[in-house]
């Protein structure tokens, strides 16, 4: 079987490697272009891209897919190499690019996505932030039939896994990769002995994970502490939840919910010790115990509170 890949961060390079190691043949692979990065801002490929080069499979960077859009330059030569790589099957995974009708029709057995939830739980950008935010006992990756709408395609292959008060978005992307990049290589086994069988998704049960906003990484005290601390897991590794403190921005990478035993004001620092720092929510307290100062490294509240002092009736904005 031949196959086109289409992806760009490191979840859809665990995908792209499992399917290497499976001795599927990749003629083509489809990633963003380059992006500035770092302190020197310089361009550099992304994830995929690198494990392409280093295996010698060709790779393409439109800035666009679309025929008739702002690159047609790029879709047209990008319509060239899918045409010449005569793949089966295009393998989809976190592209970051929309794909045309022309596009999910190229391949003889279309277009399969690695979706990160479990549909239709989580249609759209940023399923696992969504999930851990909301504070689901389980989620998952499913295999999904492309077509035209926003994640709606049919479903393939589905897996779940549990998702524990310790999971960080970037933990659970972890295992959730690894997932993925297993289901696809079991379902194109599927799709060659002609056992892979479709599935339309419940009408019931959909939900959208709307893309992460920087501006939603500011703490809102006001909300109850046990939303606050899956705000943070939800936000670790990016864009990271944070909060100003004696005019500081800090970044708050753990914490815990607690009893509300006093009904402190939102905001309010009720004790900074070894164990974290608690503040009041509405309800509940909240102990954080990990935080981060502008230009310095993550911190445990003890290191912390080392060199940040809080004197009594300090508060959180």
């Amino acid at each position: 079987m031949r196959v086109i890949f289409a992806g760009t961060p490191e979840f859809a390079r665990v995908a792209l490697e499992r399917l290497h190691a499976a001795g599927l043949a990749i003629p083509l692979v489809l990633t963003q272009p380059d992006r500035p990065a770092g302190r020197g801002m310089k361009l550099q490929a992304s994830p995929v891209k690198a494990f392409a080069l280093q295996h010698g499979i060709a790779v393409a960077q439109p800035r666009s897919l679309r025929l008739d859009g702002k690159y047609p330059e790029d879709a047209a030569a990008a319509k060239s190499a899918i045409e010449a790589a005569r793949a089966d099957v295009m393998v989809v995974a976190a592209y970051g690019l929309i794909l045309p009708p022309w596009v999910l029709a190229a391949p003889r057995l279309g277009c399969l996505n690695i979706h990160a939830s479990l549909l239709p739980r989580w249609r759209g950008a940023a399923p696992i932030h969504r999930a851990i935010e909301a504070g689901d006992a389980q989620t998952g990756v499913t295999i999904m039939q492309m077509d035209a709408g926003l994640d709606t395609g049919d479903m393939l292959l589905a897996a779940g896994v549990a998702i524990s008060e310790a999971d960080t978005t970037g933990r659970l992307h972890d295992r959730l990769a690894e997932l993925g990049g297993r289901l696809i290589v079991e379902a194109l086994q599927q799709a060659a002995g002609g056992r892979l069988q479709a599935q339309a998704q419940p009408a019931e049960g959909v939900s959208y994970a709307h893309k992460i906003d920087k501006a939603e990484a500011a703490i809102d005290w006001a909300q109850p502490a046990a939303a606050i601390a899956r705000r943070i897991r939800a936000f670790d590794p990016a864009p990271g939840a944070s909060a100003t403190l004696a005019g500081e921005t800090i970044k708050l990478w753990a914490a815990q919910a607690l009893p509300d035993a006093g009904g402190a004001p939102p905001g309010a620092i009720v004790a900074a010790g070894p164990a974290g720092i608690d503040v009041g929510c509405t309800p509940g307290l909240l102990r954080v115990t990990e935080l981060q100062r502008p230009g310095g490294k993550r911190l445990p509240a003890a290191d912390f509170l080392r060199g940040f002092e809080l004197p009594p009736g300090r508060r959180f904005d």
